[in-house]
């Protein structure tokens, strides 16, 4: 008795170890699901988390929602002005949709490669099919120059490699449309990863690239030398008001100082004439005979004041 009542329990167990087991699942936070019944959506776009089904009525699929990339190859396009170019691309893509992916592909990403790569093909013949030729020249350029400025230097003109061209943005855009309508697919991009060109027009490519290159230059240098200019007559226009204010502060001193000495030289000539005046005789007899021999002095020795002191030294000897 005993023993039958231990085993219903762990048959009992057993069986609530596997509806739980096939009653519940996990979603992650890359992923989305759908659920089932009988092969028939219920239940579209479940999102990360735990969730509840029931056993053999329902069947759940779950898809990578990441981003996913389908190479294109290179391919031989002709432009507008019938030029071939050879274009080497991949495309972007995630699941938009699960429910219509599960319908149109039954949740195979091969198969939705599969039909996104001639649909990438023929957005792209189409866009190429209306370019002219000197506008892929251009779209080159700028791809180049804006490599050049991220890279610091140029991997030469025959090559464009993960460059974002402007000429992606319309096929992209109709590949999503159409996409997202057949397959729940999200087209993100169209990447161009080479370009390749005939001869003749990669020498016109790296000859206006040149060109272009120079011009930039000579602007660059242009603007060094205004600005040159300005700073040179900024600090010239300074120097001067600086001078001119040294020289009028120097001025202003200058005749502070020699009103100070006139003041004191008259003091000092009113407190004793007669000495002042043998003084400034004294100085002008030094300054009038400096020893070099050059000196000549027409004056009469008799009735000149000048040489007074030499005939009479007293203190007297002026008047």
């Amino acid at each position: 008795m005993f023993n039958n009542r231990a085993l219903i329990g762990v048959i009992v167990l057993a069986l609530l170890a596997w509806f739980a087991s096939a009653s519940f699942y996990v979603v992650n936070e890359t992923q989305r699901a759908i659920k089932l019944r009988f092969g028939e959506v219920v239940e579209n776009n479940i999102g990360p988390g735990l969730h509840f089904k029931l056993p053999v009525l329902n069947t759940v699929r779950i898809f990578d929602v990441r981003v996913q990339t389908v190479d294109s190859g290179a391919t031989r396009y002709l432009t507008a002005d019938s030029k071939a170019v050879i274009v080497d691309s991949f495309v972007k893509w995630k699941i938009a949709d699960p429910k219509q992916f599960y319908e149109a592909t039954r949740g195979n990403i091969q198969v939705a490669e599969n039909l996104i790569a001639p649909r990438t093909d023929e957005a792209l013949r189409n866009k190429f099919g209306q370019t002219q030729m000197s506008d892929i020249i251009q779209e080159r350029i700028a791809a180049e120059s804006k490599k050049e400025d991220l890279a610091g230097k140029s991997k030469g003109p025959d090559t464009v490699e993960g460059a974002r061209e402007e000429l992606m943005v319309e096929p992209v855009q109709q590949l999503d449309a159409a996409m997202r309508k057949e397959l729940g697919v999200h087209i993100l991009d169209i990447r161009v990863k080479r370009i390749e060109l005939p001869t003749e027009v990669t020498q016109a490519v790296y000859e206006r690239m040149n060109s272009e290159r120079e011009q930039a230059a000579r602007t660059y240098r242009a603007e060094g030398l205004q600005q040159a200019e300005a700073i040179r007559a900024d600090a010239d226009r300074q120097r001067q008001e600086i001078l001119a204010s040294g020289r009028q502060e120097s001025e202003t001193t200058r005749g502070e100082g020699d009103a100070q000495a006139a003041k004191i030289y008259a003091s000092a000539y009113q407190k004793d004439p007669d000495f002042y005046a043998f003084y400034r005789s004294m100085q002008a007899y030094r300054d009038s005979f400096n020893g070099e021999g050059k000196d000549l002095l027409v004056l009469s020795p008799e009735n000149s004041q000048f040489f007074r002191y030499l005939k009479n030294p007293q203190p007297g000897a002026a008047q």
